[in-house]
């Protein structure tokens, strides 16, 4: 039987209900006649709550709000976009504790992990707040006479942030602060696997738009699925540029359809990442390295470690090792201070997590510790699973 953990009194202090709008204008939540989605926890595999999808009449809504909000917002002076900017980040400060806990609750990485992801939506904030005092030009001379000439910025408008569940709301922290402090406006499409997170965030965002009476458009949500959205918003001119993290395979998808018509993407996609472990090695280093890059957010970062090349000379001292601390992580709620790896975010995951083992093994690789699901007692989500160390070849795929 797992511990509630206090997520009852979480989803109070956030603005969380039991059906929620997944369409916002800054300050304004929008009536919208989408299906309803659950969200479900990978934890305990309870649902949480559920979304009122935003269907595609209301993202064109949306778009309309966001154009008109452009329009005064760009000519806002730069330093006062900055002081909303600042003053978000103070807001943050105060929920960093339950936005933290919902990351944990609804993504699955565990506590810590949750905190210092909302961590990074303030450190963004600091940053982009001096970036708000930078935003250069330059002079020089030109050969007509009594002229001279200069080059500035310009906002471009409307800045789409599509985000991953990896990581549901420093992404679009990320994004958006530098975005405001341009003079740019957001309209934000997050993963349908953690909706709660990116409301929960708007609603702690609404208030400081409304103290600082910025127009209606200016920070937008379309909480959606792609049954309803697709790839309109890859397509869509009105947006000039398109921020994407995700899958290498959707990304190079993504790059396409923006690129078709001339507009700007930014990938932060996927990664195959490798520590390698040189002879004269910290053997103790390594293995912290490792364990951290490999096993943090379940293994389910574009930086996650899934390669690790090994001298010989300290191939068997390293492997032996590892196995040694592998055996050691704890599994278990992610909200538990004592456990190091939470659950996969869904069983979709778990299913690619076996594939994976699987293709190891056809293609002649050696399991050498994990590879197994937890599903009893104190796992019942059904997404939770061990760790897993395979001996592989150089060729495998």
């Amino acid at each position: 039987m797992m511990k509630n953990y206090g997520i009852v009194e979480t989803l109070e202090q956030l603005g969380i209900s039991e059906v929620n709008l997944g369409i916002c204008t800054g300050t304004k939540w929008i009536e919208t006649k989408g299906d309803l989605i659950q969200s479900v926890s990978p934890v305990d595999g309870k649902e949480i709550a559920e979304i009122r999808q935003g269907t595609k009449d209301d993202y064109n809504i949306v778009i309309k709000q966001a154009k008109d909000a452009f329009k005064k917002w760009r000519l806002v002076p730069a330093p006062v976009r900055g002081e909303l900017v600042r003053k978000i980040g103070l807001e943050l400060r105060k929920y960093k504790e339950p936005l933290g806990k919902l990351v944990s609750y609804e993504m699955g990485k565990i506590y810590q992990e949750g905190l210092g992801e909302v961590q990074e939506m303030i450190d963004i904030c600091d940053f982009a707040v001096g970036q708000s005092r930078q935003l250069y030009g330059f002079t020089m001379h030109s050969e007509r006479e009594s002229h001279r000439m200069y080059d500035q910025y310009h906002p471009l408008g409307i800045v789409g942030v599509v985000s991953a569940f990896n990581f549901p709301v420093a992404v679009w922290a990320w994004n958006a602060m530098i975005a405001l402090v341009c003079g740019d406006v957001v309209v934000w499409k997050p993963s349908s696997k953690v909706l709660l997170c990116a409301i929960a965030v708007h609603n702690i965002v609404a208030k400081v738009l409304k103290e600082c009476n910025v127009p209606d458009g200016v920070l937008n949500l379309v909480a959606t699925s792609s049954k309803y959205l697709g790839n309109d918003m890859f397509s869509d001119k009105n947006i000039p540029l398109i921020s994407f993290t995700g899958s290498t395979k959707i990304g190079k998808k993504v790059g396409r359809l923006v690129g078709e018509r001339l507009g700007r993407s930014i990938l932060e996609l996927g990664g195959n990442n490798a520590i390698i472990v040189t002879s004269n090695a910290d053997i103790e280093m390594a293995l912290r390295a490792i364990v951290f890059g490999a096993v943090g957010t379940c293994g389910q970062r574009c930086t996650s470690t899934r390669r690790i090349i090994v001298h010989d000379s300290i191939y068997e001292i390293l492997k032996e090792k590892l196995v040694s601390v592998y055996k050691s992580i704890r599994i278990g709620n992610p909200l538990n201070s004592e456990i190091l790896v939470g659950p996969l975010i869904d069983k979709w995951a778990v299913e690619t997590y076996l594939e994976a083992i699987k293709s190891v093994e056809e293609q002649g690789g050696k399991i050498i510790y994990g590879g197994e699901v937890k599903n009893y007692e104190g796992f019942e989500s059904g997404c939770y699973v061990v760790p897993c160390l395979a001996e592989v070849k150089n060729h495998y795929q």
